[in-house]
């Protein structure tokens, strides 16, 4: 059984880009405990916080309780739920999940496939991470999850992959004439740039296109609080802070806070800017909230 192919075929609920990582992340969150106990079992009232928070944090900004993965992911031969009473998912109501005492774990069949060769657990990773998160979030998703990945077969890996543009990188950065489209950073080492990445506005996961006008030039911090729906681009290409983010320090305040409203550092006359399509793609799938509004003169 061809376990990458299976694992880049679960069945999500999408519409017009829709993320939906609610079977990625549980999937994720079992392999991490795979990993730490092989013959473990992930009882739903035992789990349900950990999965919640993965869903608030990494999930779309519009919430939803992990119930339904935990059910419905039995259904994509990679999961198997029993219950006190019996085998087999009493369904997707928490309340039920809770008193029957369901617990989930992986598939005999997956379980038996990764014991057998130690590199397919860091190929499924690999796969889930590249196929519905943009790469700045790789390592602490990993982190949440308490996966250690080994080192992916990139030969198995390539068919379900599509092929990142190379040239990406190089023409956002000279787009916005290698400043911090947020901040205008522009560090350099010697020639070199240093801090300064291209973001995909619309992820690459999700169809986003390796063009200039669905990125950014962003220096690291910002790059992360983009693809984490703290910041975002307004319909008039000023910058969006969340509501929901709090900082009290100076630096929080000069760094992330005070960016609200103030128009992007480039792109340079003649490049394309952020398309609205991809604009308003972040809007729905990543930002968080509602915008603060700009601070007073």
């Amino acid at each position: 059984m061809d376990w990458l192919q299976r694992t880049a075929r679960l069945r999500q609920w999408t519409r017009n880009g829709t993320r939906a990582p609610h079977k990625p992340l549980l999937l994720l969150y079992a392999l991490g405990r795979f990993q730490q106990d092989s013959e473990g079992g992930l009882r739903y009232s035992a789990v349900e916080q950990d999965l919640q928070r993965l869903l608030a944090e990494y999930g779309p900004p519009n919430s939803t309780t992990p119930a339904y993965p935990f059910h419905h992911l039995v259904s994509d031969g990679v999961w198997e739920v029993r219950t006190d009473r019996r085998p087999g998912s009493p369904g997707s109501r928490v309340r039920e999940l809770r008193e029957t005492g369901a617990t989930g774990r992986l598939a005999p069949d997956l379980r038996a496939a990764l014991r057998r060769d130690p590199q397919l657990l860091g190929s499924i990773v690999r796969l889930l991470l590249d196929l519905h998160f943009p790469p700045s979030l790789h390592g602490e998703l990993c982190e949440a999850v308490g996966l250690e990945p080994e080192p992916a077969r990139n030969e198995q890996l390539s068919a379900a992959r599509r092929q990142r543009d190379g040239r990406m990188r190089e023409l956002v950065l000279t787009a916005y004439e290698y400043r911090c489209a947020f901040c205008g950073y522009d560090g350099r080492i010697g020639a070199v740039p240093v801090g300064l990445e291209a973001a995909h506005v619309r992820w690459w996961a999700f169809g986003g296109p390796d063009e200039i006008d669905n990125g950014l030039c962003l220096c690291s911090l910002h790059h992360k609080l983009f693809d984490k729906g703290v910041l975002g681009v307004g319909a008039d290409q000023r910058i969006l802070v969340s509501q929901r983010f709090v900082g009290h320090s100076a630096a929080a305040r000069e760094h992330v806070i005070a960016l609200a409203g103030r128009p992007l550092v480039g792109p340079q006359p003649g490049a394309h800017p952020v398309a609205a399509a991809h604009r308003d793609w972040h809007a729905r799938q990543v930002f968080h909230g509602e915008p603060r509004p700009a601070p007073a003169a």
